[in-house]
């Protein structure tokens, strides 16, 4: 599997969340064409997060708990049993809120006190490209985000390389 990282696709809705983000970032790997819809891709993706990372973000949850910020749970918190016309935007799916869908295209979120994410999973002909873009909110953010990129950097490719059916 061809993991590469790139610029967040110009035409992306995501795009339009990049002027004044503190961090972003944006992973492609192939993807064969599929009927299945970004939103779908993402589910099939946190299905399979590897062991290791909901063992990381469980200890995330412990630590940040311990400075008021809230826990997450785990990215693939997810009810298996959802039908894919159930979602809609404003529902929370594992550690994310989905903001935006459309068929090439899901924007999850989340806001805290400290700063707001974004991440997006796009189909581009022949790819799928995930952008993530954070605007920090204060100085608990950036400090924050000092132990969460260099983290983030090998979580996405991880999770991407586990996902076989990409």
């Amino acid at each position: 599997m061809n993991i590469a990282t790139t610029a967040v696709p110009s035409h992306a809705a995501i795009a339009g969340h990049l002027r004044g983000a503190d961090f972003h970032d944006c992973y492609t790997t192939d993807l064969a064409p599929t009927p299945l819809t970004a939103l779908e891709l993402y589910l099939r993706v946190v299905a399979t997060t590897p062991g290791w990372v909901n063992a990381a973000m469980a200890l995330r949850n412990r630590v940040v708990r311990l400075a008021g910020l809230k826990d997450l749970g785990l990215l693939g918190d997810i009810d298996p049993h959802k039908p894919i016309a159930g979602y809609q935007v404003g529902d929370r799916v594992g550690i994310f809120t989905i903001r935006h869908i459309s068929e090439q295209e899901v924007i999850l979120g989340d806001s805290d006190k400290h700063l707001d994410v974004h991440l997006s999973v796009c189909k581009l002909p022949g790819k799928v490209a995930v952008s993530t873009v954070v605007h920090t909110k204060n100085a608990l953010g950036r400090l924050y985000m000092l132990f969460v990129a260099p983290a983030h950097r090998r979580i996405v490719p991880a999770t991407l390389r586990k996902a076989s059916f990409l």
